[in-house]
């Protein structure tokens, strides 16, 4: 083996006590060693496999490969494991250990996605240089898209709440087919990341992603940036532009802020839609491109339709899927996942000591109604990470202003109010995800009648998947 060869591995052991996943680490280490090859091991004990703990185990990491211990018991929920940390986290090899003796059991985790199984207890001759194969069989493609999945930050997609699982679940879908795509959602929620993962995770990932936002060019110059012109074509044209539509060939164009776009450059662009081909300005030949539009928007563009402002056979046009991003004050239960995220990031960027949250920092956090969504709630952590000198960020360390903000302390019986019904839907949340969205069996799990039950969805503005 040579001794220029490394490669990252994350452990993550899924069965209890754990000490499976520590003589592993530890066999690895020492194969590595008298190999003389440059391993770098992480190892994490979850005895319970939820979605939030992976995503904040892997948060920062770009690993080769995960090796996930799973007993046999668990082999039924592996689908739905193998499938955040391979096409969610954009893991490129997964390697499933069980304790499973049928070959059936160990099959099926191939079936489910993994890329290799290995049988416990693990053979110290055989588990290095399996490994090494399967970073070997990597195709040169593979790993040009493991590192743009992670250059484009694929892994900033955090979230638990059911309301944003059930839209975050249709990327993978819809990276598949070549639809056009409609994404909705308040400013901030993170539009263009979603965006960003469909074309990175379709067959389009190798060719160009090209973002433009449709409110900053003027009208004037739109035509011109969006179909390119000849060389002449105009007194400044001294060469051919090919426009946005020739750069995105072959990939995406995601068009920001569509809802700005004038009628003329509507005509223009439904033209386009609809015969694959162009015009660039001053020329006489058309111009053919395969492009896959994704648009998004922050306004109502139904209320657009109504008053004309935006033409309806454009809207059907561009509007086949639709993904609705919620506004980050739906997603409670996500917002101390999100800032600790963000927190272990500019930490690191930054040098700082902070590590986590006091409690009086998370309910400032969790009372604010974040009318920035996502991207304030990331620069405020940003701001108090570099202006505290502390491991913990309290409320102190959090600059909150306006009208969003609660002022002054709670009553108790405020305080107990609102903590009953973070449970609630917290609670509620997770039952949905855990029975497939099945009302009537997440009621009986709950020991509820389902009207009881229904009422409570409705109270808390719950969507049900």
């Amino acid at each position: 083996m040579s001794p220029t060869r490394s490669a990252s591995i994350v452990i993550i052991d899924l069965t209890l006590p754990g000490s499976i996943g520590t003589a592993l680490a530890r066999l690895l280490a020492e194969s590595s060693e008298s190999a003389h090859s440059l391993l770098e091991v992480s190892h994490f004990h979850h005895p319970v496999a939820k979605e939030s703990t992976l995503r904040e185990t892997l948060a920062g990491r770009t690993p080769d490969i995960v090796l996930l211990i799973v007993h046999s018991d668990l082999h039924q929920r592996c689908g739905d494991l193998l499938n955040l940390l391979k096409v969610k986290l954009g893991v490129p090899i997964v390697v499933a250990l069980s304790d499973a003796r049928d070959p059936q059991e160990m099959f099926s985790l191939l079936v489910q996605g993994a890329d290799d199984f290995l049988t416990l207890p693990v053979d110290s001759t055989n588990v290095l240089p399996r490994l090494w194969r399967l970073l070997g069989s990597s195709s040169t493609h593979q790993r040009a898209q493991r590192e743009l999945r992670t250059t484009v930050g694929l892994r900033q997609i955090i979230g638990a709440s059911a309301v944003w699982i059930e839209q975050i679940n249709k990327i993978p879908l819809i990276a598949r087919c070549n639809a056009n795509v409609l994404i909705t959602g308040e400013t901030g929620t993170g539009k263009e990341l979603c965006a960003r993962a469909i074309h990175y995770l379709s067959l389009r990932a190798s060719a160009p992603f090209v973002p433009v936002n449709c409110g900053a060019i003027p009208e004037n110059l739109f035509e011109n940036e969006l179909f390119g012109h000849a060389k002449g074509a105009f007194t400044d044209a001294g060469s051919t532009e090919v426009g946005l539509l020739g750069e995105a060939d072959g990939g995406t164009l995601f068009l920001d802020e569509i809802d700005a776009l004038t009628p003329t450059i509507q005509v223009k662009l439904l033209r386009f839609i609809q015969e694959r081909e162009y015009r660039p300005l001053g020329s006489s030949k058309t111009r053919e491109a395969d492009v896959r539009i994704v648009a998004a928007t922050n306004v109502n563009l139904e209320n657009a339709l109504r008053n004309g402002r935006f033409r309806r056979d454009l809207y059907y046009r561009i509007n086949v899927v639709g993904i609705s991003l919620p506004p980050l004050r739906e997603r409670l239960g996500d917002i101390a996942l999100l800032a600790r995220h963000f927190l272990k990031k500019h930490a690191s960027r930054s040098n700082r000591p902070a590590t986590d949250f006091t409690p009086s920092g998370v309910r400032l956090l969790e009372t604010y109604d974040w009318p920035g969504n996502v991207r304030e709630l990331e620069h405020v952590v940003e701001r108090a990470v570099i202006l505290s000198n502390t491991e913990s960020i309290d409320s102190t360390h959090l600059s909150l202003s306006g009208p969003h903000v609660s002022s002054g302390p709670e009553s108790f019986q405020d305080a107990k109010a609102r903590t009953i019904a973070q449970f609630e839907k917290s609670y509620i949340e997770k039952l949905l995800i855990d029975c497939n969205g099945n009302i009537s069996k997440a009621a009986r799990a709950a020991q509820k009648n389902r009207r009881a039950f229904w009422e409570l969805i409705r109270k808390h503005r719950i969507q049900t998947p």
